[in-house]
């Protein structure tokens, strides 16, 4: 169907392989371009919990919605809307795909994530990230890909200055394209930072155990 369609490129967006070290800018524009990575930084590593939505949009326009929970170190879940029985989480250890129409499990390691900013505080994305000029000067947009291996595509985190929010900055999304150039792009609204989250939020109720599966 064509939801798990959807939540397919979502997940494919976030199990990717190994990033490599990313070469920095030239001389001229390095000062400027540590300073924002610098603030990305900051940024990321000033979140214990968010909360907020998501709109998914793939390369054919078509959208689904959701919520999305993150608490550090490693904790994520995406909660589709009601009529999509699908959910992705994070369990600080693997990134797993239930889909209760089908009654399927799938697990992938979480170490090699290319949001592995998001996942682990202690990752720097300094380190495996480049800016991407942009148009706004109130956004700042930050590739992560491993250039020794197209085949794993590219992530693009992009933020917007806001200075209510940690570091001054808000991550607007991301924009994932893989290698075959299919674009997905996550849209984050309502932003609800370091509020408390109970680690129950990223258990999941197995249906290959029961009859009659349920949502969390």
């Amino acid at each position: 169907m064509i939801h798990r369609y959807i939540a397919g490129i979502l997940l494919s967006a976030i199990v990717a392989a190994p990033i490599a070290m990313i070469s920095t800018a030239p001389a001229v524009a390095q000062a400027k371009s540590e300073t924002d990575l610098d603030r990305v930084s900051r940024h990321l590593r000033g979140i214990t919990t968010l909360k907020a939505n998501f709109v998914q949009t793939d390369r054919n326009r078509q959208e689904l919605s959701g919520s999305l929970l993150l608490k550090q170190p490693g904790k994520i879940r995406f909660q589709y809307q009601k009529d999509v029985p699908l959910l992705i989480v994070a369990d600080g250890r693997a990134l797993t795909m239930i889909d209760y129409e089908v009654r399927q499990v799938q697990r992938w390691p979480i170490k090699n994530s290319p949001l592995g900013a998001l996942l682990d505080p202690n990752r720097d994305v300094r380190r495996y990230g480049r800016l991407i000029p942009t148009d706004n000067a109130n956004v700042i947009s930050v590739e992560v890909k491993d250039p020794k291996r197209p085949e794993y595509g590219t992530i693009t985190m992009v933020f917007r200055r806001d200075a209510n929010a940690p570091a001054g900055l808000e991550m607007a999304g991301w924009v994932a394209l893989d290698s075959k150039n299919n674009r997905t792009t996550i849209s984050l609204t309502g932003h609800r930072y370091n509020q408390p989250v109970a680690d129950s939020a990223f258990k999941w109720k197995d249906p290959r155990r029961n009859r009659r599966p349920g949502r969390r």
